[in-house]
């Protein structure tokens, strides 16, 4: 068998190198020389460019199609929703624009294919193209811009909220550990010269106010259509609470405290019953059947956005979105973590 496809290889190279030869004899049959391009060649080179296009936008909208479920679902949060209607604005307008600009690119390329019988045209200058390939483009950005402006102020202001929850994330590698207030409703002091095995966030041993307080690992609970604000710090490196479900980040940062503030509008329940939810899920699950997985339900997730170390990968917890009674519930399970008061 071995020797059959050595022969077989060796008769392709022989083959190879016949149809060589035929081809350099055949070009000196031709009038013309070899390195020289023929209006017949511009012409196939050409229509070869318009076929090239439109593959191109039916690999572009087949992509679109075929990855569309594997994207984010609808966002969970009230701010959320301005963030989509301004990541769509500003993907419509790309999409536009790339197929214009592509279009013509192409389109170009085959109306001024080369041609023995035409000569090329010099074109220094054009007042009118200059300013309109100027003018256009400030506009789209300031539209851009001050959207954006508008949304990042809406979104960045301080929670006003009395009604509002307040939760500390804390950071470390490589896990997150969330702080709920107690029955007073405020988070005890902090301090880093206490941090020990037995209180991983260092809490105040001497501030009464922390002895309520409620750590939880793995999972955390916050109620739907309340303002959620978020404390959060980091022990070792910059980290980054990544919250994609909600269009929530911002980076924890070793030495201070970074702030965010958001409402989710949908239970855990709700998005799970969501169509396009249902979809994404369903497209994920039969991907994991064909890996001999388990299928998973949906969850919203805290991330970590930041490249953290060798455990980055693994830093994540997951939130559950609670109505009010579940979550009031919930946090009535949560044991409090005591601190010892020093008397001063």
């Amino acid at each position: 068998m071995n020797l059959l496809v050595l022969l077989a290889i060796v008769l392709l190279i022989i083959a190879g190198h016949q149809l060589l030869k035929i081809i350099e004899l055949s070009r000196g049959l031709k009038k013309t020389k070899e390195w020289q391009v023929t209006d017949t060649d511009n012409n196939m080179m050409g229509k070869v460019m318009l076929a090239f296009m439109i593959v191109f936008f039916v690999f572009f909208f087949w992509q679109i199609e075929r990855w569309i479920d594997r994207s984010l679902p609808p966002a969970a949060s009230v701010h959320g929703k301005l963030i989509d209607q301004l990541w769509d604005a500003n993907m419509y307008l790309i999409t536009v624009i790339f197929l214009v600009t592509n279009f013509f690119l192409f389109w170009f390329a085959y109306k001024y294919r080369g041609n023995s019988k035409r000569k090329a045209v010099y074109y220094a200058h054009n007042n009118k193209l200059e300013m309109i390939w100027t003018v256009v483009p400030a506009v789209a950005l300031a539209f851009i811009i001050i959207f954006g402006l508008k949304y990042w102020n809406e979104i960045m202001a301080d929670a006003k909220d009395p009604n509002k929850v307040v939760v500390e994330l804390y950071a470390k590698q490589f896990d997150w550990t969330a702080r709920f207030p107690g029955k007073d409703g405020k988070l005890g002091e902090s301090d880093y010269r206490q941090i020990t095995g037995s209180n991983s966030v260092g809490l105040d041993s001497t501030d009464v106010a922390g002895n309520d307080d409620v750590l939880v690992k793995n999972e955390m609970h916050i109620p739907v259509n309340r303002e959620i604000e978020l404390n959060i710090r980091s022990r070792d490196v910059i980290h980054s609470a990544y919250l994609p479900h909600f269009r929530a980040q911002m980076n924890a940062v070793p030495g201070m405290i970074t702030y965010f503030k958001f409402i989710p509008n949908k239970t855990t329940v709700e998005m799970r019953k969501d169509p396009y939810t249902v979809k994404m899920m369903d497209g994920i699950n039969k991907q994991r059947a064909l890996n001999g997985k388990e299928p998973i339900e949906f969850d919203y997730l805290l991330l970590c956005n930041k490249i953290c170390g060798v455990s980055h990968f693994n830093m994540q917890m997951t939130i559950i979105v609670d109505t009010e009674a579940d979550y009031t519930k919930w946090l009535a399970t949560q044991k409090a973590y005591k601190t010892v008061a020093v008397k001063q």
